[in-house]
């Protein structure tokens, strides 16, 4: 069933990659004409036969142009769209947007139709066959709004966020680079320095490796080209909390230089309570959300397992509100973090028990 669409199209994606393809596959199970550009003709042909549109052709003339093209060639990408389509209105999916905008005004080009945005979602891996239609369900999508394009013309941008059912988030452009900077940049360089450790690591100490540590480095797997992009263009902002970070450290390892010396205890203590206090005010289930409770499930490392417990889950009639895996090479058993609203909670750890599974904890 094809559900009803705000946009009318055909809407152009120049990019086939994980954001491109994603927005094309979202706008496709809306029944919206989707046209796909790349400078790669494989990924063009790999969309394609994924169902996410058909080539450009001659005569195309796009509704709205989405820019989905690494940082590096964003400006000059967006440019070309709005003198090649005089009659659509162009946005981009960078992460980055003040730089952006400030190289289209020197260039001349017409930003009257053109706002940037940026889809706060992804996934590890890239490429037009990582690509999925619910990417952006949920998610934040901000509009980096300036005053040269008009509310009215700014509105197939809206219209595209929610067709692809992500929440609208208005700032400007210097905002969003302060913004993720620290959500989203700044936690990529922690990444990737902890991870460095690693490196010549001794195998027993790496053996000993939980889930903690796996959270903690989960995306130093990013890809090392982008991210060169990223951090070069919205280098100011993240520097910025950089040092403020060293700072951080600064504090933490000059009390552990002398950790029984008066008042050391006493700073590690509140260096690490300012964590409980930030990480709580992350919004909704990434954060300590305290409208939720956690039973955690022991789960046996067998096939089907997980699913079982899922489909149990459903059957006792418990939404699922979030859920973590714990699991480490070499373990018979894997943890399941099920987050359910409070008053839930005994409930499901009752009816759970019944049907043989362990609670931990």
């Amino acid at each position: 069933m094809v559900v009803e669409s705000r946009l009318t199209g055909p809407v152009r994606v120049v990019g086939a990659g994980l954001l491109g393809t994603s927005v094309a596959l979202g706008l496709r199970a809306r029944g919206i004409d989707v046209i796909l550009a790349d400078a790669s003709p494989t990924h063009v042909a790999l969309a394609v036969d994924l169902g996410a549109g058909r080539p450009a052709e001659p005569g195309d003339a796009p509704q709205l142009v989405v820019v989905a093209v690494p940082p590096d060639v964003t400006a000059r990408v967006v440019a070309e769209e709005l003198a090649s389509f005089p009659d659509a209105i162009v946005t981009d999916v960078a992460s980055v947007k003040a730089g952006i905008l400030a190289e289209l005004e020197a260039a001349g080009a017409d930003v009257a139709r053109y706002i940037g945005s940026h889809p706060l979602a992804g996934r590890e891996r890239g490429g037009p066959l990582a690509a999925r239609a619910d990417l952006f369900a949920g998610r934040p999508w901000v509009v980096a709004a300036h005053d040269a394009i008009s509310y009215q013309r700014a509105g197939a941008i809206d219209d595209l966020i929610l067709d692809l059912g992500a929440t609208l988030v208005e700032m400007t452009p210097d905002e969003h680079d302060r913004g993720v900077a620290l959500i989203s940049h700044v936690p990529q360089v922690v990444s990737s320095v902890m991870a460095r450790r690693f490196i010549d690591a001794p195998n027993a100490a790496l053996g000993l490796a939980g889930q903690g540590v796996r959270d903690v480095t989960r995306i130093a797997a990013s890809d090392p080209d982008l991210w060169v992009q990223i951090l070069g263009a919205n280098a100011a902002p993240v520097r910025d909390i950089l040092v403020a970070l060293r700072d951080d450290l600064d504090r933490f390892i000059d009390a552990l230089g002398d950790p029984v010396a008066p008042g050391a205890r006493r700073r590690v203590a509140e260096e690490l309570t300012g964590g409980n206090t930030g990480v709580a005010r992350l919004p909704g289930k990434h954060g300590t959300d305290k409208r939720f409770t956690t039973v955690i499930v022991m789960v046996d490392d067998r096939p089907g397992q997980l699913a079982r417990l899922l489909a149990e889950i459903g059957e006792i009639g418990v939404n699922l509100e979030d859920l973590r895996l714990e699991h480490s090479p070499g373990r018979q058993v894997g943890l399941a973090e099920v987050q359910v609203v409070p008053e839930a909670a005994e409930r499901l750890t009752n009816e759970l028990a019944e049907r043989g599974w362990r609670i931990a904890g």
